[in-house]
């Protein structure tokens, strides 16, 4: 695995220092995690404590006639069984509603409402019904099961068809199961093109249901903390969950607590606060005892947010000699059965902020339905909205290659916005700041010796496989619009620098970014900061999603701790009788010029009221950043049993500035093998009779590993067109290789049809592309 960088990194003050910016620095969090020293939510215990478990619905969709828990109360160990009617008479809120969108008619959107325990109905398999809290895991479970619910079974509809046949079953009171709908563009300007085109492609394509699958699950410990409330859990978000705890259970926001460890992997999922989350908040705070959830594997592919789940009918038009002039896209949205402001967000506006892309369109017709149906929530999954959109834009520029005999190398060289246009705005209103997709490719190209591929081909057809080469071009947009970050900045008086943000840690290195951050400007090494993360008591702020904790958390450390350096300036310049203009500083320490008079940090924080030096800072980007790439890959396909093995896999890509090589490459390999397990292998199914999700374990869920990886697998970087958005030039690269992958992959396979005489099937070609998928589309089943 390869990763140069084509610029040096983002100068500082200390340029030469051993862990700036820059530097392969090796992660601070991995040597307590790799003596096994992590601290996880379920590795904490504490006095007194109880375990909760919940009570699932084995409906789809049913009416609950009675729930009687008199057993369950009086079994061993028993502290508590709630439903929702206790929660309701208790005064616990509804979870939130969507808002902001609306229907074709202008009129509001249509929303079933969720309570965090069910009340009169359920609307999905695994919607938590009751809970039950003991001293014990076992005991809680052996209660829950005494638990005697009667169930009136309704019609359910799974899948999105079901939820729009004339007779569905309706989940409001609205006349359909449409939540809302999106429309942008202009739709008559979009037909003109479309009629005048010498070229259209029409394309069904189908982004299936997926689970985050995080290697820890979601876990949660709620206990009594000296009159406050204090949550222990793992999420990419303390403070939306401590505000929305705070608000639904009738707390006040500063007696709430919420402590954030080690996370083992979010990917989008954990953002935000769950019903189990603020059911086991309520059970601490009502108990007045310690109380813990642990999600078994089956709760989270039952309940925790799912990604994708779209189709979409996709059009391109272009000119003879393939200028795009026209991009129409309709896609239905299945949300869930309880529809979130993040769920129908991304489908509804963020991809289609993204939806062409690299490419210099302007007439579209973009229209986008968000559809309930009785099966788990959609929400944020690496990349949301953004792996989508692009999937239908590469798909569509591939086929437009194949239908016009325009090279598509070619065809996307055409229609590429230039470096010249920038800042461009696209046909949804958003600008791009800086971008020079042609140069990306043509490196991509090069590295991946694109031109090379016929005799790679000619040696996998002497072994009676299909070679195919498939190629992604694309931006994303990273920042989930909250552009602004919080910072508090102390030197202390043992010498330590510790700062503290409301961006968190979940595997992707961040913390060691941060200190690496802290050493540009001071000059120290890198053991003399302290990173604290995941305390809302030590700092408050959009959290960590959407590709922002670099761009906005580290801007904001960057600012924050010149901000403290020129503090100390001035604090050093009354200490040594000096106008601060005459202070020279390095490696911690002021010095005035031209004597031996110094001063430490260490020293200059001991001479403080508080023995400390502390600033509290607030930065805000600009706008968002938009990295970009071109992924190539190749594939060998065995035609006789419809195998797929990807053989090599390269990668160029815009990051703009680069805190820690190491960091990036390991974000972009992981997002970029997630693309391929989408690609290949992964798929949440529901039975459309009973509502089950017939893939709710890891024995039925096919999920990447280490061996989908090729041993071919090149990733590159280019530091060359920096963002002009935020201090440190950097643009947002976790979700970057999810992005590219799954649309590289499928075009590869296409393309392997396509040269061996079956372009027509290359089209109808859908993910998960298993085998026995693939061996039906080449027999035309």
């Amino acid at each position: 695995m390869n990763s140069p960088s084509a610029a040096p990194s983002n100068p500082s003050p200390q340029e030469n220092a051993r862990f700036g910016s820059g530097k392969a620095v090796k992660r601070l969090e991995d040597q307590q995690l790799l003596i096994g020293a992590g601290q996880y939510t379920n590795d904490v215990a504490l006095p007194d404590q109880t375990h909760l478990v919940f009570l699932r619905s084995p409906y789809p969709h049913a009416k609950i006639v009675s729930i009687d828990a008199t057993s369950a109360k009086e079994m061993p160990g028993v502290r508590g069984v709630f439903t929702g009617a206790d929660l309701q008479a208790a005064g616990v809120k509804p979870m939130a509603r969507p808002m902001n969108f609306k229907r074709a008619d202008g009129s509001p959107l249509s929303s079933t409402t969720r309570y965090p325990l069910a009340t009169d109905r359920v609307l999905f398999v695994g919607e938590p019904v009751a809970a039950v809290v003991a001293d014990t895991e076992m005991q809680a479970r052996d209660a829950a099961e005494a638990i005697q619910i009667d169930f009136e079974a309704l019609p359910s509809a799974t899948l999105l068809s079901d939820a729009l046949a004339p007779n569905a079953p309706l989940f409001t009171e609205a006349p359909d199961n449409i939540v809302a709908e999106t429309r942008y563009g202009d739709a008559a300007a979009t037909q003109q093109a479309f009629d005048q085109a010498a070229h259209v492609v029409h394309l069904d394509i189908v982004n299936q249901r997926v689970a985050a699958l995080s290697i820890e699950p979601r876990s949660v410990l709620a206990y009594p903390d000296n009159g406050r409330l204090t949550i222990r859990m793992s999420s990419q978000m303390p403070t939306g969950v401590r505000n929305t705890v705070s608000d639904l259970i009738g707390i006040d926001k500063e007696k709430v607590r919420v402590i954030v460890g080690d996370v083992g992997g979010g990917f989008g999922m954990k953002t935000g606060a769950y019903a189990e989350d603020v059911v086991t908040a309520f059970c601490a705070h009502t108990l007045a005892r310690p109380v813990k959830w642990i999600a078994d594997r089956g709760e989270e592919f039952l309940s925790s947010s799912h990604g994708r789940d779209i189709q979409t009918k996709a059009s391109l038009a272009l000119t003879q000699d393939g200028k795009i002039v026209g991009l129409r896209i309709k896609t239905l949205a299945n949300v869930g059965a309880y529809p979130t402001m993040t769920g129908l967000a991304i489908q509804m506006l963020i991809g289609p902020w993204v939806q062409s892309s690299v490419y210099d369109i302007q007439t579209i017709d973009y229209h986008f339905t968000g559809v309930m149906t009785n099966t788990a929530s959609t929400g944020a999954y690496r990349g949301a909205g953004r792996p989508e959109a692009i999937y239908n834009m590469e798909r569509l520029m591939d086929e437009a290659a194949r239908v016009s005999g325009i090279d598509r190398v070619e065809l996307r060289r055409k229609n590429f916005v230039k470096p010249e246009q920038m800042p461009y705005k696209n046909p949804m209103g958003q600008v791009y700041d800086t971008g020079a997709f042609e140069m990306i490719m043509n490196e991509a190209l090069e590295k991946a010796d694109w031109h090379g591929f016929a005799n790679r081909e000619a040696a996998s057809k002497a072994q009676g496989l299909w070679r195919g080469l498939g190629i992604a071009t694309f931006l994303e947009w990273t920042g989930g619009n909250a552009l602004e970050e919080n910072v508090q900045v102390q030197i202390l008086a043992d010498g330590m620098i510790e700062v503290a943000s409301a961006v968190n840690a979940m595997g992707q290195g961040i913390a060691t970014s941060l200190a690496q951050l802290v050493v540009d400007v001071f000059g120290v090494d890198i053991s003399q900061v302290r990173v604290v993360l995941g305390d809302t008591d030590r700092a408050n702020g959009f959290g960590s999603a959407g590709s922002r904790s670099l761009f906005t958390g580290g801007s904001a450390m960057r600012v924050g701790a010149e901000k403290t350096l020129d503090k100390a300036r001035d604090l050093a310049g009354q200490a040594l009788e000096a106008s601060p203009a005459d202070l020279t500083y390095e490696s911690g320490k002021f010095s005035v010029k031209g004597t031996d008079l110094q001063i430490s940090l260490a020293d200059l924080a001991k001479r403080q009221p508080e023995a400390r030096i502390e600033v509290q800072s607030s930065t805000t980007a600009s706008g968002p950043t938009w990295p970009n790439g071109c992924h190539i890959c190749e594939v060998e396909f065995n035609p006789q049993t419809g195998e797929t093995k990807v053989v090599s896999y390269t990668s160029m890509n815009d990051a703009g500035r680069i805190v820690n090589p190491m960091i990036v490459d390991g974000q972009l390999d992981g997002g970029a093998v997630q693309g391929l397990g989408q690609a290949l292998l992964e798929g949440l199914v529901y039975d459309a009779e009973s509502g089950q999700l017939l893939t709710g374990s890891l024995m039925d869920y096919a999920a990447p590993r280490a061996d989908i990886m090729p041993q071919m697998f090149h990733t590159f970087t280019n530091q060359t067109v920096p963002s002009t958005n935020n201090v440190l030039g950097v643009k947002g690269v976790g979700e970057l290789g999810t992005i590219g992958a799954t649309p590289c992959v499928v075009n590869a396979v296409a393309d392997a049809f396509a040269r061996n005489g079956r372009g027509q099937q290359a089209s109808n070609i859908q993910m998960p592309m298993t085998p026995f998928r693939l061996w039906e589309q080449l027999q035309g089943l």
